[in-house]
């Protein structure tokens, strides 16, 4: 996978071309080398990889503790209650401790916390050790999803897709995993899993200390934020009213996600398919998550976060419409794991674009999306005891809709339609040609703007690149 992967990594890293000032300043260091990518993709591939695997172990579980089924699957609440810590956590010591010692004791918190819940003498204490592998996995998540948006100019929705695609990669190894080697050995494959963490603190060398601001560079010149009339329209509407929005967008997308995995086998099987059909069309729906997200890196260096997520939201609709047809269900399912794919890693940097001065809208934002992963099922599950099992896609359509009407919003409140390429250097005023003083006998003329281009770019000023957003 990472021989696809880093081929894909340096066609987004071509550099950017320079915008209309003559003289550009010197790109800022890199946040990542080529080690650190790799290394980060592949922690993402055994982040979700352990969120997968407690599901699969309940069995074991239950026979290891004497457990109740509702007990067992306290574990993974566990997980999910550590990881909103871990962001939070991670958030909090942003900037004040290094990202190196940041990521790393997020990787160690994770690994001993993985080892500990397999070779836990007592359930309460395995509960205490999947909180703490949560609290690692929040650091992670959060951590390197923050430094990709910041860290990768206009390339970062791009990077992002990419880093998020690796943890579908993730979530679909680990439940086979468990599958192939039998859920009673459980505690073998968490300790495998803990094992496969430690190299990662080898490559965080190469990640740089200091990040950009968590406003980040997000494409757009330093002070966009104070020519553009997306600011004055996130001031005029509120601040909490535009972050309300991105909590209500990421918490109903991840519910549509959640619903989709846990009642698409119910519904299709209510409506005819056998048990092996829809457990096969739930996977393609997973394994759709991960390939729209590779299929959409690149397409986010030409198109905007706002457009990428619109068209999200309208496929998403579309698809989960047509699942209330039941010959078309089990390809409209995939479709739209297809299109739910690139919301959540596209809107990271449109965030931080919209708020830049929110310095904790990553944070709540994403903390927001894991508690509203964890309520959603129990009350999808209440809505469709009184709708009926048939009425599954149609409800998670409505909430789709609700994602749609609400990036809608959002693109009219916090985003212009096309973000500039370039400001002016100062306000002063433009010089007309007829206020340029002629050339004295013996003294050249002046440069002049317009001058014609001599095909030598060491002489040549730089254009602005075009970069469509629409």
């Amino acid at each position: 996978m990472l021989a696809v992967t880093l081929p894909l990594v340096d066609s987004l890293e071509q550099p950017e071309q320079p915008t209309s000032t003559p003289s550009p300043p010197p790109p800022p260091r890199r946040l990542f080398s080529r080690a650190a990518v790799a290394a980060s993709c592949v922690g993402f591939v055994l982040i979700g990889a352990l969120q997968a695997l407690y599901g699969p172990s309940i069995p074991a579980l239950r026979d290891t503790y004497g457990l109740s089924p509702s007990a067992a699957g306290v574990g993974l609440s566990a997980h999910f209650i550590g990881a909103v810590a871990g962001v939070l956590v991670f958030d909090r010591l942003f900037g004040r401790i290094g990202n190196r010692r940041l990521l790393g004791w997020s990787y160690l918190l994770m690994a001993g916390g993985a080892a500990g819940f397999a070779l836990a003498p007592s359930w309460p204490l395995a509960l205490g050790l999947a909180f703490l592998a949560g609290l690692g996995f929040g650091g992670i998540d959060y951590g390197l999803n923050q430094l990709f948006a910041v860290g990768f100019g206009r390339r970062s929705a791009a990077m992002l897709n990419i880093l998020n695609a690796h943890f579908g990669i993730g979530a679909v190894l680990g439940p086979a995993l468990i599958g192939l080697v039998g859920a009673a050995h459980y505690p073998a494959v968490f300790l495998g899993f803990a094992a496969l963490t430690l190299p990662l603190l080898l490559c965080l060398a190469g990640v740089r200390d200091e990040a950009p601001p968590r406003g980040g560079d997000t494409g757009a010149d330093a002070d966009a934020d104070k020519h553009t009339g997306a600011q004055s329209r996130v001031r005029a509407r509120g601040l909490a009213t535009v972050l309300g929005a991105f909590v209500v967008l990421y918490v109903l997308h991840v519910a549509i996600e959640s619903g989709v995995g846990g009642w698409e086998p119910t519904h299709l099987e209510a409506i005819g398919y056998g048990a092996t059909a829809a457990a096969s069309a739930t996977s393609a729906f997973w394994l759709m998550m991960t390939v729209g997200r590779f299929l959409v890196a690149p397409l986010a260096l030409r198109w905007s976060a706002q457009a990428i997520i619109a068209v999200s939201c309208a496929g998403m609709t579309g698809c989960l419409l047509l699942a209330a047809i039941p010959a078309a269900a089990p390809y409209a399912y995939a479709g739209a794991g297809l299109f739910i794919a690139p919301i959540f890693p596209t809107g990271l940097p449109w965030l931080l674009r919209a708020a830049p001065r929110a310095h904790r809208a990553g944070a709540l934002v994403m903390a927001a999306s894991m508690v509203g992963g964890v309520a959603a099922p129990p009350a999808l599950g209440k809505a469709i005891e009184l709708a009926g099992v048939r009425a599954v896609p149609l409800i998670l359509c409505a909430i789709s809709a609700v994602c749609l009407i609400t990036t809608g919003w959002l693109i009219r409140a916090a985003s212009p339609s096309v973000l500039p390429t370039s400001l002016p250097t100062s306000p002063t005023r433009p010089t007309s040609p007829s206020s340029v003083p002629p050339a004295s006998p013996g003294r050249p003329a002046p440069p002049s703007s317009d001058k014609p281009a001599t095909g030598d770019p060491a002489t040549d000023d730089p254009a602005p690149a075009p970069e469509r957003t629409s």
